[in-house]
């Protein structure tokens, strides 16, 4: 189930509070384009700064919206399992397809410390879970042998991987068969080349039909066709992180008309030099 392009969508916000319309305008934006999957509430949708009424509404209102047209993964992740917890069971309870749990940040627990957070989650909800390892933003990084540990747990079906490392996802493949997601959009396609079954993705948020057709061409067999897409997204890729995600991507929806560019505090706008580097690129794609 969980193969193919998932976005890891941004959450719009209009003078404070979650912009519910410019929301159901994305969404439809990317179903019409071929998404497979959408993800709301995860670190893209600046779930850190949702208040739990906020998480809990946005999750319910994707999925409202959504009406069963693709499966929908809520992010449920936080550094306190009882929280994590709780946010869990609202997905499930809502209705999601799944849950996306990051590593607990901040707090930086031991490898013992991780397989007891996932396999309390995971026997105490019902649900598909994806373990999401991202250390740049977490400050601790889940270890193949974890990995292989919990995917013997039955609805651990998936692992995003963001760490960057091309061996990371080498030895968790060869570890187990757990399912193993890009988590960053540059190495999509190598991580796929290893095994991988689709990305999880922030620049779908902007070119939803380029990024579901480079993994579909992959999973099709189509190894050259997804390797010219894979160069054809790569500038975009990385422009997109070249301030703290999600600041360029709501920036880029912003020049594009989709959404008010308005953050929450940590997050801010772009710098001036970075924001005309950012437009130059969209113009060159020719999304503005």
């Amino acid at each position: 189930m969980f193969t193919g392009s998932i976005v890891a969508l941004v959450t719009p916000f209009k003078d404070g509070e979650v912009d519910y319309d410019a929301l159901a305008a994305l969404i439809e934006f990317q179903i019409t384009n071929g998404t497979n999957m959408i993800l709301p509430c995860g670190t893209t949708g600046e779930s850190s700064t949702l208040s739990h009424e906020e998480h809990d509404r946005v999750i319910e209102f994707v999925l409202e919206k959504v009406a069963r047209r693709v499966p929908v993964i809520a992010g449920s992740g936080s550094n306190s399992t009882a929280e994590a917890l709780r946010l869990t069971r609202h997905a499930k309870d809502a209705g999601a397809d799944a849950a996306l749990l990051i590593t607990p940040y901040c707090n930086k627990p031991t490898q013992r410390g991780l397989y007891l957070h996932y396999e309390c989650i995971a026997k105490e909800v019902d649900i598909p879970i994806i373990v999401y390892n991202v250390p740049g933003r977490t400050g601790v990084s889940i270890s193949p042998d974890t990995v292989a540990s919990l995917a013997k747990i039955p609805n651990i079906v998936a692992i995003k991987e963001a760490s960057g490392s091309l061996e990371q996802v080498s030895q968790i493949i060869s570890r187990c068969d757990i399912t193993v997601l890009s988590g960053d959009d540059s190495l999509t396609f190598p991580i796929m080349s290893l095994g991988g079954k689709g990305v999880i993705s922030v620049v779908a948020n902007i070119l939803p039909g380029p990024v579901s057709q480079m993994v579909t061409s992959f999973l099709e067999k189509d190894v050259e066709g997804a390797r010219t897409l894979h160069y054809e997204l790569y500038q975009m890729s990385k422009i997109l992180f070249i301030e703290t995600n999600p600041i360029p991507i709501k920036a880029a929806l912003a020049m594009m008309g989709k959404i008010r560019e308005e953050y929450r505090l940590p997050m801010c706008r772009m710098g001036d030099e970075n924001r005309a580097r950012l437009e130059k690129i969209l113009r060159e794609y020719e999304l503005i």
